[in-house]
């Protein structure tokens, strides 16, 4: 039977050999010492530069191949929810620049995470190939592909707490870049970003602005009685069209780089906008044309958050609602932002009608629905009934009301 990824690698306290993962090798029970120390993992190996995409197409038991420095908070959720048993990272899961979570949220869930040295891996092992792990080597039956250093959770919390402690570091260049990087960006502030003709209508409307975030399907849970009863917007940055989808809405506009949206969603019918950049590069135009769906250019700095942020202020939203958007340097750091300076332009320009999504969902009481009143209605149909059974005058009545239902009835 297979054995969750969230209980691989527990040590029992009696001292006997932790449960193999999924698809494991098994230990005979002659092995040496050292041997049964060891963890191994087998299954198929899915590979992808992109962590977003790969999780798409990951399943349970699966050995993730990844090329991602420093694993951020999402990402290491997303592969935790894919359920697979092992991430064997190209790139340092932690390059000791600031204290990122996702390698603690691996381990902690009992996927076995390694760093390999480089990423010859992608080029020896197949999208579906069946590789074993064993502690840090990769093998192919008993062929060595490649050798790393096994993340365990000691190694991973030690890293972390030391990042915690340097994080003043990462803070200082955090924000000289923020500043460095604000007098590229002040058309944000200024108003001079000039944006499309859109036929989604924002106006005296909320907008919901829905990105790939911390917590981001968690809040869009908590915030479904307010999507239901003030039905706002919905807009989704890229990867947010498919948290939309997911929880079962569909998004009215999608803006981005189109990179990490799914067909089903670009096919969806909501209003696609390709954030250009300054320079010129809009990466998603391509995409698009190729796939032949009218599209939309907005021309602007910053991150497609803030510009999506910017259209329904600019078309007269009433309120913008964030989802996933972040909020401390942490989640910054994890998007690879060295600096804010778009994000923090975007909120000084809309403050006044942003709120975020826990603070919402926090606040909003829902009115009742239908089903408190046709209950309340029920009940009392029911009880109306029970005192007429009961009630030998009242069953008179009742049968000589019906009589002449039945005649009227009839005589029509």
């Amino acid at each position: 039977m297979a054995v969750s990824p969230r209980s691989h690698g527990r040590s029992r306290r009696d001292g006997a050999p932790s449960p193999v993962a999924p698809g494991a090798a098994s230990r005979p029970a002659t092995a040496p010492r050292f041997a049964r120390a060891t963890r191994i993992v087998r299954g198929p190996a899915r590979a992808g530069r992109r962590t977003k995409l790969l999780v798409r197409h990951l399943r349970r038991g699966d050995i993730a191949i990844l090329d991602h420095r420093d694993i951020d908070r999402v990402s290491g959720e997303e592969l935790v929810e894919a359920g697979v048993a092992a991430v064997l990272n190209c790139r340092p899961s932690s390059s000791g620049t600031y204290p990122n979570r996702g390698p603690q949220l691996l381990v902690e869930a009992g996927v076995h995470l390694v760093d390999l040295p480089d990423d010859r891996l992608f080029e020896l092992v197949d999208s579906g190939e069946v590789i074993t792990v064993r502690g840090g080597d990769v093998l192919r039956g008993q062929e060595l592909l490649a050798r790393g250093t096994v993340l365990d959770s000691g190694r991973v919390r030690t890293d972390i707490e030391q990042r915690r402690r340097d994080i003043d570091q990462a803070l200082e260049r955090f924000v000289e870049n923020t500043i460095e990087h604000m007098r590229d960006e002040r058309e944000l502030l200024a108003g001079k970003i000039e944006l499309p003709r859109l036929r989604t209508e924002f106006r005296d409307r909320h907008a919901l602005v829905v990105a790939r975030g911390v917590d981001h399907r968690r809040d869009l849970r908590a915030l479904k009685p307010y999507i239901r009863d003030m039905r706002p917007v919905l807009v989704a940055v890229d990867g947010g069209a498919e948290a939309l989808l997911e929880a079962g809405l569909a998004p009215d506009m999608i803006v981005g780089d189109m990179d990490s949206v799914g067909a089903r969603a670009l096919h969806g019918g909501g209003e696609l906008v390709v954030h250009s950049y300054p320079d010129g590069r809009a990466p998603g135009q391509r995409r698009l044309e190729a796939l032949g769906l009218a599209h939309k250019l907005a021309r602007a700095p910053g991150t497609s958050q803030d510009v999506a942020m910017l259209i329904a202020a600019e078309k007269g939203a009433s309120l913008i609602v964030s989802v996933g958007a972040p909020f401390n340097l942490v989640e910054f750091l994890d998007r690879n932002r060295r600096g804010m300076s778009s994000t923090f332009l975007t909120r000084l320009r809309i403050g006044d009608i942003l709120v975020d999504a826990k603070g919402v969902s926090r606040l909003y009481r829902p009115a009742p629905g239908l089903r408190p009143l046709l209950f309340i209605v029920l009940a009392g149909l029911v009880a109306m009934v029970a005192v007429i059974l009961m009630t030998p005058a009242l069953r008179d009545v009742a049968d000589l009301l019906w009589l002449k239902v039945q005649l009227l009835l009839g005589g029509s």
